[in-house]
């Protein structure tokens, strides 16, 4: 073996040994329970974490120099350090992922930006769109994309890592989840002031927008159910947990059908906007897309309690994210024993010294508002784009957090 196999088969070695403790068998049960509406107590997860502030300990650092050997070193350091550090109720995976690739060419249109970064080790960069949707002539260029499923690639992948770490750690091919958020494109295609604007002076065209690209987005599900690209049972859906006695149901062998999986949907960009704008321009639009899906998913950094009655008129709604910007108490009595409460702490508590009195009083009225009004609840720490460079305060919010929903 080379230096690069012997370093990954360590890691390998030390994931499987982690993956099999039977914490992953626990908090199994207790996703379970919360997206069946029955919740033990209060799921918590912490996702999009700014790893490149948090290497105190060395053990982040990568060392293997083959880039695909590499890229699987990262993944496997990253998981480790996750669960030893701030694992709330993590569950690690006993298998490394190899995910199908997908080929797909683009749908007439490319993105034309500008960005800024203020840190060059941060992925969070700040955007200025240019508008290419400005007209009816652009509009009228958007058509379909064609997917496939790169299976010799996946295959080369897979053997890739598999002869190297397969027999201490499973490798698995898995397919992908289901990510809609048409709104979020438009904004990368027009930026955000055209977009609002248009949907006042403009309304029929922004119509015309939306219409275009739900039919590509119902296209490009079509397909992926055809090529067999969707994974049966995932582990999350964006973040939170996607374990559900309801899903995947029975499986024939063949490809899997969109029937048994989440359907994933959101209108960011529309946190501005009145709740009649909100159904008119994306509701609509999200009862046709996920029509098709077993159970959906909506909402992200939008705050949605006061739209909870527009947004349960998409069919075979699950889940509703409650962010930092709403009200948790208006939402948990709208949204009750019917649906998943998905919170969304501040992460700005972590990007500085934790206030530590703050968090439990934030946390705190979550946890009230949801047993006041018998809500099942997942608390996800996300959009993590600066921990302070101090991994202490992960490190502090999840011990605080966890010790608030164990005594529940």
């Amino acid at each position: 073996m080379n230096h690069d196999e012997i370093i990954l088969r360590k890691l390998a070695w030390e994931y499987i040994q982690a993956a099999q403790d039977e914490r992953n068998t626990k908090n199994r049960i207790l996703h379970r329970a919360v997206n069946d509406l029955k919740q033990i107590r209060p799921v918590v997860l912490i996702n999009e974490i700014p790893f490149h502030e948090l290497n105190f300990d060395g053990s982040l650092t990568l060392q293997c120099q083959d880039p695909e050997l590499r890229s699987a070193e990262d993944y496997l350091r990253k998981q480790l350090f996750h669960w030893k550090y701030f694992p709330a109720d993590m569950i690690l995976p006993p298998y490394f992922p190899v995910y199908k690739v997908i080929r797909s060419d683009d749908i007439g249109i490319t993105i034309s930006e500008e960005t800024l970064a203020s840190d060059s080790t941060n992925s969070i960069v700040s955007h200025e769109y240019h508008d290419q949707l400005a007209t009816e002539e652009a509009v009228e260029k958007l058509h379909f994309p064609t997917l496939s499923y790169d299976r010799e690639e996946t295959m080369r992948q897979y053997d890739r890592i598999a002869n190297v770490i397969g027999d201490i750690l499973p490798v698995r091919i898995v397919g992908h989840n289901c990510y809609i958020s048409i709104w979020d494109q438009i904004s990368t295609y027009r930026g955000v002031t055209p977009l609002l604007m248009d949907l006042v002076e403009r309304p029929e065209f922004s119509h015309k927008i939306v219409s275009k690209l739900t039919e590509i987005e119902i296209s490009r599900s079509e397909q992926m159910e055809k090529l067999g690209l969707y994974e049966l049972n995932p582990l999350d859906i964006h973040c939170t947990s996607a374990l559900c006695s309801d899903l995947p149901g029975e499986f024939d062998g063949e490809s899997v059908k969109r029937s048994q999986i989440w359907g994933r949907g959101m209108a960011q960009i529309f946190a501005s906007v009145s709740k009649d704008m909100h159904e008119e321009f994306d509701i609509e639009y999200m009862k046709k897309i996920m029509e098709p899906f077993g159970l959906v998913y909506y909402g992200c950094c939008e705050p949605l309690d006061r739209k909870i009655d527009i947004v349960e008129k998409i069919p075979h709604l699950r889940k509703i994210s409650v962010t930092p910007w709403a009200n948790v108490d208006v939402a948990a009595e709208a949204i009750g024993n019917r649906y998943v409460l998905a919170n969304k702490p501040n992460p700005s508590s972590v990007v500085t010294t934790l206030d530590e009195d703050a968090l439990r009083a934030e946390i705190g009225r979550t946890l009230q508002a949801c047993k006041r009004n018998g809500c099942s609840c997942d608390i996800v720490l996300k959009d993590i784009s600066s921990a302070g460079h101090d991994v202490r305060n992960l490190i502090r919010w999840e011990q605080i957090v966890m010790e608030m929903v164990e005594n529940y």
